[in-house]
Formats: structure tokens, C-alpha cells, sequence
């Protein structure tokens, strides 16, 4: 068959089954049967598009140019006939739940947003979005823990102006904080991480693409501002091949630093995401395979994950890019100093948002230990320190700041953010935060960042931990 041939309705419904499998994707009819044991995802995932058109289902994960770069051009079979695209159901969808949203001025917090937008998403998109792992102690910590750290403000200090101005890794921003990487936005717009891009643009804040967009790489540089920063989130393939190619590909879209995933050489166990999955994948009585439970709409990062990743590939990543490396997942402060020594130009204290190792400590409890080993071994500014988790708040930026971090980095509230008002609940967002953070520096007696330092802080009680104080999953 050629790519040029008409596939009826018919023909198509008739390939439903793992034998002989079609789906038809914008308007193409492709045969997927041979890919089936490949797919990231599983073969079950297909198998429910099976002799279908399933592009709704393949955009509101995909990037459409992936079928490109995986897919060989003989897996096209033909055309699907009276294809009509339906790109606005989703959108027509999206402006319906948005219309019934409050007025968007009562939003007066981030918790009011993440509310929102439990109420209004779908269970799929808001189990993988809020889920963390096993008993998400770690995702309740990761903001609790700024609750244990007391604010000693100065006064009569001079804060009739207030500059809230940095840099990351030499590149502007207005603000201290960056939309860190996050997958799979079109679970929670039509539009995908470009909603993200814009408000950022708008906001003059940088933005860190991820791997997993349900967007291109190329669609997301495209829709950023002239002079905006874009970072690129990675992570590495088994295939290195794939692994320097994506790096070529963001260097050359113009992102100004490579943010290196280092902690998930295996995925956390998500029972939210999990549960989710067990609801859509009703057991087959016929299939004669078990049924893994063990991954939801988080499955589809397996296949990108090189459990034998090391830091002698430090080296070999410097080879292939001049952009700065920054590794995002430190969790010690051993491997920090080792970050610094092996010439790394930044790292992320992160526990993956409380997705991957359950009781692992928050990053805002580890910066202390990390700033002080860097100093004692005097690597103190020789790479920039962030962090990243459980961030809602300016009072928490302000802690990280005068903790030593250069910056934050906030993933979900801006999810949550997009996923009720679009473009303008990011906004909203940055918008609250901007306001909170010049308020704190205000009331604290700092005008600038710098005037941020841990003298101000009280922090003798970070590392006191309450057991048992965990929010139980809804779901």
C-alpha cells in the first residue's frame, strides 16, 4: 500500500486486534502492529485506538512531529477517507469548563487554583498532575517543611524600592523563580506548554521545556518572545544516539542550558496514576497477560530513563554541548560537591516533586547542608544552586533566596494555573507570587535579592520531623 491510498471507515474498523492493528492520526492511517511491543506506553494503549481515528487521544500527548522521528515512512498505509479535523472539540471543551470558573480576580493564592482545578479537570489529568508516590508523605513535606523555617525581619532598612531582578545561569529574569519542566500539559489544555511559554514570555520569567511535552520542541521556541529563555529538560535515553540528537535539537532551537534528570533511574511507584489506569484498562478475560498496574499515564517515561546513567557521562555530555549543564534531582550534599567538582554549572535540589523515592528528604531541609559543604570544600560559588518542591508561597521563595539558592523552580501551580483560565491563569500566577515575594522582601528588610541571607531566617527546627503528618490520597 502507499501513503496515497484512501482507507475507508470500513477498512480501518476492520484492524482492530493485535494481529493486524490500524489507527488513523491526523488524517493518516498508520499500521501500528509491529510497534506495538515498543510503545512506551503499552500495547494496551493502542489497542484501545485500534481501527479508529485516534487523534484525540494521541494529542493530548503527543507532539504530531514524534510520529515522524520514530515511526519509518512504511508504516503509513494510506489516507483516511472524509477525514474532518476536530482540533476545536477540545478547545470548545476547555473555553465550557472555563466559563463556569469564578471570576479569575478571587483566585487570591496558589491553593485556590490547585482547588480549582481538582474540581474541574479530569480524574486522568488531575491523578497524574497531583499524584506523588506511595503514601505521598514526601509531596506533603516538600511544603511543610517551609512552615518550620521562622522569618527574623530587619527594620529601618530603605525598601521604598524593591528589586526582584536575577539572573540564572547568566540569563535575565524578572523574577527568582523559573516554570520548571513538567510533562504532559495537553492533559490539562487543548493547547499544551505553550500556554506556559507565552506567560512567560509575557512575565519575562524563563521557562524549562521538558522531554515529555505533549508539544515540539520546535512549536515551543517558536511561540517564545524575541529574547526569551528557554532551558531544556532531558532525559537520557538508553540510546545515545536519540540522547545527543534531542541535545543538538535544543541547542540549536536556542535553549540556553541543559537540565539533566538524575533521579529516576526508575519510576516511583504513583497509586494515584495507578488507580487511574486500572479504571481505563478494565482487565481482558481473553488475553492470556497479566495486566501491569504498576504505571498510569506515567508509563510513557520508561522508555527514556538509562538506568546506568553515571557521572563519567558528565563527560561525555560536555562533548556534545557548550550549554551549561545543570543536574536536576540532587538530594545530598555529598553529590552536590561532586556536581561541582566534576564542572557542573548548576544543580536542582529535587525529589521529583514527591514522585519518585517515598521519605526522601524536601529540598528546601537539604540547601543548608549543601551550601556548607560547598564551602568547606571552597566550590561555594562555583556553580549555581536551585531548588524545586512544594514552593507556593513568596515567603517560601524568600527562604530558598536567603538559604543560599539562586532560584526556584515551580511546576504544578502553573499546571494548575493553565488547566482553569488558560494563558491567563499562568499569568495570575506569576502575577501573585510577584506580589507576595516584594511584600516579604518589604516587610523583611531586604530591597534587593542579595540582602536575602540566612541571618534572617530561624531555622532550628527544619529538621524536626512529625511522623504521620501525610494528606491520604482521594483517589
Amino acid at each position: 500500500m502507499t501513503a496515497s491510498k484512501v482507507i475507508t471507515r470500513e477498512e480501518l474498523a476492520a484492524k482492530n486486534s493485535k494481529e493486524s492493528c490500524w489507527v488513523a492520526i491526523h488524517g493518516k492511517v498508520y499500521d501500528l502492529t509491529e510497534f506495538l511491543k515498543e510503545h512506551p506506553g503499552g500495547s494496551k494503549v493502542i489497542l484501545r485506538e485500534a481501527g479508529k481515528d485516534g487523534t484525540a487521544a494521541f494529542a493530548q500527548i503527543h507532539p504530531e512531529d514524534i510520529i515522524s522521528r520514530i515511526l519509518p515512512e512504511t508504516s503509513i498505509v494510506g489516507i483516511l477517507h472524509d477525514f474532518k479535523p476536530n482540533a476545536n472539540n477540545a478547545e470548545d471543551a476547555f473555553k465550557q469548563i472555563q466559563s463556569k470558573n469564578p471570576p479569575i480576580s478571587t483566585m487570591l493564592n496558589l491553593q485556590d487554583f490547585e482547588e480549582l482545578a481538582e474540581r474541574t479537570m479530569k480524574p486522568e489529568a488531575w491523578a497524574y498532575y497531583s499524584g506523588g508516590s506511595e503514601d505521598e508523605i514526601t509531596l506533603y513535606e516538600n511544603h511543610a517543611a517551609f512552615h518550620r523555617i521562622w522569618i527574623k525581619p530587619r527594620i529601618l532598612i530603605n525598601v521604598k524600592k524593591v528589586d526582584t531582578t536575577t539572573t540564572i545561569l547568566g540569563c535575565h529574569s524578572s523574577l527568582p523563580f523559573y516554570v520548571s519542566a513538567t510533562a504532559l500539559g495537553k492533559l490539562g489544555h487543548p493547547e499544551g506548554e505553550v500556554v506556559l511559554t507565552r506567560a512567560a514570555g509575557k512575565k519575562k520569567i524563563i521557562q524549562m521545556i521538558p522531554t515529555l511535552a505533549s508539544c515540539s520542541l520546535e512549536e515551543l521556541t517558536s511561540a517564545s518572545v524575541p529574547g526569551q529563555t528557554q532551558f531544556f529538560q532531558l532525559y537520557v535515553n538508553q540510546d545515545r544516539k536519540i540522547t545527543e540528537s534531542l541535545i543538538k535539537r535544543a541547542e540549536s532551537q536556542g535553549c540556553k542550558g541543559l537540565f539533566i534528570t538524575v533521579d529516576a533511574p526508575q519510576l516511583g511507584r504513583r497509586e494515584k496514576d495507578m488507580r487511574m489506569k486500572f479504571i481505563d484498562d478494565a482487565p481482558d478475560a481473553q488475553a492470556n497477560e497479566e495486566v501491569s498496574r504498576n504505571e498510569g499515564a506515567a508509563r510513557a517515561i520508561t522508555s527514556y530513563i538509562d538506568p546506568a546513567l553515571c557521572w563519567d557521562d558528565i563527560k561525555w555530555f560536555k562533548s556534545v554541548t557548550k550549554m551549561p549543564i545543570v543536574l536536576k534531582g540532587v538530594q545530598c550534599a555529598e553529590d552536590a560537591v561532586l556536581a561541582a567538582k566534576y564542572g557542573c554549572a548548576g544543580i536542582v535540589l529535587s525529589n521529583h516533586g514527591g514522585r519518585q523515592l517515598e521519605t526522601s528528604r524536601s529540598a528546601i531541609e537539604i540547601l543548608p547542608d549543601v551550601m556548607s559543604a560547598l564551602k568547606n570544600e571552597n566550590l561555594a560559588g562555583k556553580l549555581e544552586v536551585y531548588i524545586d518542591g512544594g514552593i507556593r508561597r513568596g515567603t517560601d521563595i524568600f527562604k530558598a533566596l536567603a538559604l543560599g539558592a539562586k532560584a526556584v523552580g515551580l511546576g504544578r501551580p502553573f499546571l494548575y494555573g493553565m488547566s482553569t483560565y488558560g494563558q491567563k491563569g499562568v499569568e495570575r500566577i506569576i502575577d501573585l507570587l510577584s506580589d507576595e515575594l516584594e511584600m516579604v522582601m518589604r516587610l523583611a528588610g531586604a530591597p534587593t535579592l542579595s540582602h536575602a541571607v540566612p541571618a534572617m531566617l530561624d531555622i532550628g527546627s527544619l529538621q524536626s520531623h512529625c511522623s504521620g503528618s501525610f494528606k491520604t490520597s482521594k483517589l
